[in-house]
């Protein structure tokens, strides 16, 4: 049975599967971004593995959110807008990305010793800004995506 049959006409299966994991992606995300609301801090500083963690889990809320709003547009062509849109959650992301792995690719906050890498990667101030610019340019093109209703204009009245 292919994919096509197997989901209904409307696409509700692909939407739920977005929203699952575009949820999965939160639970993720509040898990590495804030351990301790489950009871899993164990260390003071962010280190790479919990940076790793939110990471993904955006990633997974990129994914999850595109495929969520895409399904809006089925059997539509999308507008510039919503191109526009998928490109800047995709650039967003590539933002947020390199701002939390800094350290770890060599450019943060945390400097080089003797031409190692750092022993702790450090999850600073640039970081942390860094990161927050990716995800309001995440927010700008989920807002791009959603799919507005069309104004209708009145009929031009003749005289």
């Amino acid at each position: 049975m292919s994919e096509t049959q197997a989901l209904p006409a409307n696409g509700r299966g692909r939407l739920r599967f977005g929203l699952v994991i575009l949820l999965v992606g939160l639970v993720v995300y509040i898990l590495g971004a804030a351990p301790a609301i489950m009871g899993l801090d164990r260390s003071p500083v962010t280190g790479f593995v919990q940076i790793s963690v939110f990471l993904g889990g955006l990633g997974l809320i990129c994914i999850g959110g595109y495929s969520v709003l895409n399904q809006f547009w089925k059997g539509t062509e999308k507008s510039i807008a919503a191109d526009i849109g998928l490109r800047l959650v995709s650039t967003g992301y590539v933002i947020s990305f390199a701002s939390g792995l800094a350290d770890v690719f060599g450019f943060g906050s945390h400097p080089f010793r003797s031409g190692r890498l750092p022993s702790i990667p450090y999850f600073g101030p640039l970081q942390a800004t860094g990161v927050l610019v990716g995800e309001i340019v995440i927010i700008i093109g989920f807002l791009l995506l959603i799919r507005y209703p069309q104004r209708q204009h009145p009929p031009e009245e003749l005289e």
